[in-house]
């Protein structure tokens, strides 16, 4: 296999650096190699991305984006079984988890490629002859900075409405994940109506691409996903520019059910919505705030979910869990795991096996809502459980972290899945469900979770800017 490359300016560009190996983290073999970037190369793509943005008519061009963009997600469907076991190799995950999210890319290019031609402003009569056009353009240059744990949804997320809006970009995949991304670039690149600068791409082995994309004088977008820790730095270093920051950071979903809850349905729901991409999803169900009279009878019937689960590489159709990405995830989540029996109980503890980044499921019970295990996103198949009296109580603790991305509500009462569905600070509340994403429906986060929306028409914003044209008719 050949090493995966960059991509700058419509060509293929071998790195300066030494090659890299990417790791199948189910038993650590080597899935192949991919060029490092630099510094340097980022400022050259940064800048050829500003001057296609500049000299082109990609911006003002809105039928020849949605063109492209349906001719990136055919490319996509067509490569998407190629796309998918590098998937699944690379990052471990499940191969029907990988479909999923190849699929969920596709249709989210496709719904993008609709709204491209339905951009549109507005007009004001401020006063008798005197006119206001609000017009809608792009922002600019976007970088896009992805993510290991869903390679290919998350980059489409980002990319897809940043060319709808008429952006031109320069992306950062994974370093984990950078045979799946050179996949993907083949597709993205093959798309014959997109002109050359517009989607260039430099591959990453440490920080020094981020940073150089960061403080460019050439971006005027940055969408990241990712950790809290590193969204805050991103703002940090790129605050002296004043650059737009969209941000989709960490989560600490919790999951309330009340007493009234089918428990079967709020099991099954919560045994994928917390066991997805073995827990590694920002989205992921981390807490459960049970009501005390059902809190045994859920725990008992968790701990026979979780048992039944089996854990193994993704590409074997028995596997119901995959791996972690890598041994050192691994080695933190175990850590978490003996810390979680020192601070609360342990009902189901996980274990590694024999090869691999593999753990299985824990779950421990907990009372102190101010434990780093309550407080910190964990990333990883391991979730708490606690106990609330009434709607004020399951509300508080909800709300005791300082994220907001995602939350779900059990219960079979209409107005109390309502009312818990306003009074908890998340940016997407499920009722007797957990993860459902769609292209058509926006996500974002409160607090420490991120800045703006991704998905829907308002995963437009961040890539806009509105511009206030003002004349007098009578004197053009």
């Amino acid at each position: 296999m050949t090493a995966a490359r960059h991509f700058i300016a419509g060509s293929w560009i071998d790195g300066t650096e030494p090659l890299a190996d990417s790791v199948n983290p189910a038993d650590f073999s080597t899935v192949g190699q991919f060029h490092p970037g630099s510094a340097d190369l980022a400022e050259q793509a940064a800048s050829v991305a500003a001057e296609t943005f500049r000299t082109s008519d990609w911006a003002h061009a809105p039928r020849l984006r949605a063109q492209a963009l349906y001719e990136i997600a055919a490319a996509l469907e067509a490569a998407k079984e190629e796309i998918v076991a590098l998937c699944v190799a690379e990052n471990g995950k499940l191969r029907a988890e990988a479909m999923g999210e190849t699929m969920g890319a596709i249709s989210e290019t496709r719904y993008y490629a609709g709204l491209a031609r339905g951009i549109r402003g507005t007009m004001q009569e401020v006063m008798p002859g005197q006119m206001s056009l609000f017009h809608r353009e792009a922002a600019g240059v976007a970088a896009v900075i992805v993510p290991w744990n869903a390679p290919v949804t998350l980059l489409m997320r980002s990319l897809a409405p940043a060319l709808a809006a008429g952006c031109t970009a320069v992306i950062k995949p994974a370093h984990q994940t950078p045979l799946t991304h050179a996949r993907i670039m083949e597709a993205i690149a093959s798309a014959p109506s997109l002109p050359a600068g517009v989607v260039n791409s430099i591959n990453e082995n440490g920080i020094a691409v981020g940073q150089a994309l960061v403080t460019s004088p050439h971006v005027d977008v940055i969408s990241f996903t990712g950790s809290s820790r590193t969204g805050s730095a991103i703002m940090a270093a790129a605050a002296p520019s004043l650059k737009r920051v969209g941000l989709e950071l960490g989560g600490k979903a919790p999951s309330v059910i009340f007493s009234d809850a089918d428990l079967d349905l709020a099991v099954k729901e919560l045994t994928h919505g917390s066991l997805n991409m073995a827990g590694q999803i920002c989205v992921a169900a981390a807490r459960f705030l049970v009501h005390e009279a059902v809190a045994d009878e859920f725990e008992a019937r968790m701990v026979a979910a979780y048992r039944a689960v089996r854990t193994g590489p993704g590409a074997d159709p028995q596997s119901q869990m995959g791996s972690l990405i890598d041994a050192a995830a691994q080695k933190r989540i175990l850590g978490l795991i003996e810390q979680a029996g020192d601070e609360g109980r342990i009902v189901l503890k996980g274990d590694k096996l024999d090869t691999g980044a593999f753990v299985t499921p824990t779950l421990f019970r907990i009372d102190d809502v101010t434990s780093s295990l309550v407080q910190e996103e964990l990333f990883g198949p391991i979730v708490s459980l606690e106990t609330f009296a009434d709607e004020q109580e399951a509300a508080a603790k909800a709300n005791a972290t300082s994220y907001g991305l995602a939350a779900s509500v059990f219960t079979s009462d209409g107005s109390r899945a309502l009312r818990m569905a306003r009074a908890i600070r998340s940016g997407t509340v499920w009722i007797n469900s957990h993860l459902r994403l769609f292209a058509e429906g926006e996500t974002g986060g409160y607090g420490k979770s991120g800045l703006g929306r991704l998905h829907g028409s308002e995963g437009l914003y961040d890539f806009m800017e509105t511009k206030h044209i003002y004349l007098e008719p009578g004197r053009v």
